[in-house]
């Protein structure tokens, strides 16, 4: 039914839904884990009625066991059999997955209380590398620039922003020497559209170019300009509420609309 991952990577993660609650289920499946001689590193409930865990294996054979037994077991649904991805890893340190929509780019979207799970999520991202291009959406004084300079932080990356509302006049036009490397770039959409200058346009068409990862805040109003294309990798969006629409005809376009946006 699934391949095994290569052998080469111990790990494994197992999610299933609670289709029955019955009184010992966690421990029936723990202990059959364990007779099959797999190490628990990790189990989590993730949401109401589903269950994560993170195992450690060194065999294929034992693995597909396991997949086989789970399978034959009513109480329960695996829903997730695989090596961990890093959406599983935040699943099992926070208990929740994070809300993403089947779009292109794919949208995560988040409210404000859980920027702890936004901050981890990024800076993993981060962590990982690669030349992406992020996207963050959200009204004015939501935390878009706080959690992406927290993510950065944590991700122990130097941050550089190239324009911003967090700082004023934040509108740069050239690197120094060394900022080229190690170095993730701030951009806000807003401040760059409205205010920025030829020597501004031209280093971010240099910056986006670059081997690295950059986060666009309002990149729906950086798009729209035209000025530079780009294809985004995935969309953050934030809001206060779980119900709050972000709507960006209602967003200013005045620089000082967006201090500390």
């Amino acid at each position: 039914m699934r391949r095994w991952p290569n052998k080469a990577e111990n790990l494994l993660y197992l999610e299933y839904d609670i289709q029955q609650n019955k009184p010992g289920l966690l421990g029936a499946v723990t202990t059959l884990i364990g007779m099959l001689g797999l190490n628990i590193i990790t189990v989590t409930g993730i949401e109401p009625k589903s269950r994560g865990l993170l195992l450690e294996t060194h065999s294929e054979g034992k693995v597909q066991a396991l997949l086989n037994a789970l399978n034959e077991v009513e109480a329960i649904k695996v829903t997730a059999f695989r090596q961990p991805t890093l959406l599983d890893r935040i699943a099992l340190r926070h208990g929740k997955r994070l809300d993403m929509v089947e779009v292109n780019p794919p949208t995560y979207r988040f409210v404000r209380e859980e920027l702890g799970v936004l901050v981890d999520f990024l800076g993993d991202t981060i962590k990982e590398g690669g030349n992406q291009v992020i996207g963050i959406r959200g009204m004015p004084r939501v935390g878009k620039t706080e959690a992406a300079i927290a993510a950065c932080v944590y991700a122990n990356k130097r941050w550089i922003l190239l324009s911003s509302t967090i700082i004023r006049q934040a509108l740069r036009t050239e690197l120094l020497l060394d900022e080229s490397v190690n170095s993730i770039f701030l951009i806000d959409g807003i401040t760059s559209t409205t205010r920025g200058t030829d020597g501004h346009w031209a280093l971010l068409e240099k910056t986006l170019q670059m081997p690295t990862l950059k986060i666009i805040e309002h990149p729906d109003i950086f798009l729209r300009d035209g000025r530079l294309k780009i294809d985004l990798d995935f969309i953050i969006e934030i809001r206060h509420h779980q119900e709050d629409v972000i709507r960006l005809e209602d967003i200013s376009m005045s620089f000082t609309a967006f201090d500390m946006s």
